[in-house]
């Protein structure tokens, strides 16, 4: 029987879960969490062959959740869930010691395949993040993304996760906001954001901001 550990903060996704996963004859809920720390207290006093990590914890975000985890539990495999497409977050985390990363809107087949997978020692790799390895965006480095832009990237990049508007930036720099949107463009892409509010949560995320 692989006993599992789910982390999340919703009790509905942890009453989901548990219910699912009571049908299937080698899986069983071990124990559940609503935060990282209350995880944290229980790697250290239970044992569990996996944990479910949802990526957005309160108190501690999925990246310093499972770098904690893994440090204290080395040995244990953390398959991480969230509500992102794997261009955000899972090369990161895998980075950092994650096992497999699954979007929460996979078919149940899928999560059932990725505890077994992992629980028999290799990694969970679905097939959008095998193409994202494969393209090389699973850099060499450790850097975080925003390390990669350019200084006036980097510059518009700042101004926007705070909430400036484009034309307000462009009067800034002494730009034309048709500058200033085309340099949007390529901090969005490089970022593998999609809307301002996106850049806003990284710089968050990353002490970029308060």
């Amino acid at each position: 029987m692989i006993r599992v550990l789910v982390v999340d903060d919703h009790a509905v996704v942890r009453a989901g879960l548990r219910q699912f996963l009571k049908d299937v004859g080698d899986i069983e809920v071990a124990g559940e969490a609503s935060s990282a720390d209350s995880a944290l207290r229980q790697i250290r006093s239970a044992d569990y062959d996996v944990v479910l990590l949802d990526i957005s914890m309160p108190e501690k975000n999925g990246v310093e959740a499972l770098k904690q985890i893994k440090r204290d539990r080395p040995g244990v495999p953390v398959l991480v869930l969230s509500m992102h497409p794997e261009s955000r977050y899972a090369v990161q985390l895998l980075r950092h010691g994650a096992s497999g990363y699954l979007q929460k809107e996979a078919m149940p087949v899928d999560l059932v395949a990725a505890i077994r997978m992992i629980h028999g020692g290799r990694r969970y790799i679905s097939p959008a993040l095998g193409e994202l390895l494969a393209s090389g965006l699973d850099r060499d480095d450790d850097r975080p993304i925003h390390e990669c832009l350019s200084e006036r990237e980097r510059q518009v990049f700042m101004s926007l996760a705070k909430g400036e508007a484009v034309s307000a930036i462009a009067a800034t720099l002494h730009l034309s906001i048709k500058t200033i949107s085309t340099y949007r463009a390529r901090v969005l892409e490089k970022m593998k954001a999609t809307s301002n509010a996106d850049l806003t949560y990284y710089a968050i995320k990353n002490d970029l901001i308060d």
